[in-house]
């Protein structure tokens, strides 16, 4: 991210970077002193007239505004809303994946290193409830008003905040954990499948040439290879 713009194609060679450089510092345990016990279910969410199925209307706007500055509309693609980005990462949230159901969530709840991964005693979608509330509170000290309501100028600042870990939240939990999760999520949105919820119309995958499911390709990689290979994208739907 750089200015008021976002560069797609830095977009792109950063993603693993910034992940990773994320994941090279071990959190710091929030909320320890409730460590030990199971973490509390995410309140339910009220209805939004996006229909989603575990984001709040606080979160969805948060949300919203994040994936519209990271993915802003522009001749290659649509903004991120209309790429199904919130969309994507609301089912994540509010599916298997966001209930931390193939996560150990048992303890003891101790500070990692690096190559042990994800830490914290919070499901994903425990992660992004208190990382979006505590951003929001960040925001609201910083510049008077929630993430949402900022301009392009203060998101930018914020979110590179975020990913270098400047953020405190009061909570304890790791700023930088928080955005990596996030960062994450929307690079798996814009390049899914589109039976997620994301890549809408297969704008990421015609973004960088991606032809879609590989098993049907197979048969052009040798062909084509050192070539460009110019192909609607195939879907998981369009095998149906």
């Amino acid at each position: 991210m750089k200015n008021d713009t976002f560069d797609r194609r830095a977009f792109l060679k950063s993603a693993v970077a910034g992940t990773a450089a994320a994941a090279a510092t071990a959190p710091s345990l929030p909320l320890a002193a409730e460590a030990q016990q199971t973490p509390p279910a995410p309140s339910a969410p009220a209805a939004t007239s996006q229909g989603y199925s575990h984001l709040n209307p606080e979160e969805a706007a948060f949300i919203e505004a994040v994936v519209d500055h990271m993915v802003p509309a522009d001749e290659l693609t649509p903004k991120g809303t209309e790429l199904g980005l919130s969309i994507y990462i609301d089912r994540a949230l509010a599916g298997g994946w966001g209930k931390g159901e193939r996560l150990y969530m048992q303890g003891p709840w101790k500070q990692g290193v690096p190559s042990q991964g994800y830490q914290l005693p919070l499901t994903p979608a425990q992660l992004y409830r208190a990382g979006i509330a505590g951003a929001n509170a960040s925001c609201v000290a910083s510049y008077g008003k929630t993430f949402d309501k900022i301009d392009a100028a203060q998101r930018e600042e914020f979110l590179l905040a975020l990913q270098a870990g400047k953020v405190k939240f009061e909570s304890g939990l790791p700023s930088r954990v928080f955005f990596a999760q996030l960062y994450q999520n929307v690079m798996e949105g814009m390049f899914a499948d589109p039976i997620y919820g994301g890549n809408r119309s297969k704008a990421g995958w015609k973004m960088i040439g991606f032809p879609g499911v590989i098993a049907v390709h197979y048969q052009n990689v040798e062909k084509y290879r050192d070539r460009k290979y110019s192909v609607d994208p195939t879907s998981i739907a369009d095998m149906s």
